[in-house]
């Protein structure tokens, strides 16, 4: 294994599955200031772009060590929804999902001192019909201002309203770590 796993995320959620995974890694900070990218065609493509741009804008010694940097957003149909920027647009966003299929979608970009490796995941889940007293309650308590698509898979919302998932629950928690491990474990790319 490297001697060193940088994280440049702020997300407590990736920390969190890093801890869980039973990997010891350093935080560092990305100067990176996140923008969606409006030169991208494609929408999956961009938590991609995002996480590797993270990575350009870190500034960090790789050698013997590995810098991972990730982004996450929430696609319905075309329409990306980042994070909110308050209450009346975390409402927008809950109530366009209520009800509805919705694809999360993952970007990882792994970086050692000779080798840059970009992973992607993709997630369908899906919400039960939320009432509106619901979603009042889950913003009002959780203050979901810092997640792609205004919510949590872990939190409250995430709990009662979730009817499916198809593919990695992690993965909506903001990281793939099932792609990831095995290249962290080995040490290379």
């Amino acid at each position: 294994m490297v001697q060193t796993i940088y994280l440049a995320s702020k997300s407590p959620r990736r920390h969190e599955i890093f801890k869980l995974a039973g990997l010891e890694f350093t935080y560092i900070e990305s100067s990176y200031e996140e923008v969606i990218p409006l030169h991208i065609g494609n929408p999956e493509e961009i938590p991609v772009w995002l996480a590797e741009q993270k990575a350009i804008h870190t500034d960090v010694d790789l050698k013997g060590s590995i810098l991972v940097t990730a982004d996450t957003l929430v696609f319905l149909e075309n329409r990306i929804l980042g994070k909110p920027k308050d209450a009346a647009q975390a409402l927008e966003f809950l109530q366009a999902l209520s009800g509805r299929m919705h694809r999360v979608i993952s970007g990882v970009c792994l970086k050692t001192e000779t080798e840059t490796l970009l992973i992607s995941d993709v997630t369908n889940v899906y919400f039960r019909d939320l009432t509106t007293e619901e979603l009042f309650y889950y913003i009002e308590t959780c203050k979901p201002f810092d997640k792609a698509g205004a919510y949590g898979a872990q939190d409250w919302l995430g709990i009662v309203g979730i009817e499916k998932i198809e593919g990695s629950y992690f993965n909506v928690m903001g990281f793939p770590m099932h792609k990831v491990y095995p290249l962290l474990r080995r040490g290379k790319l």
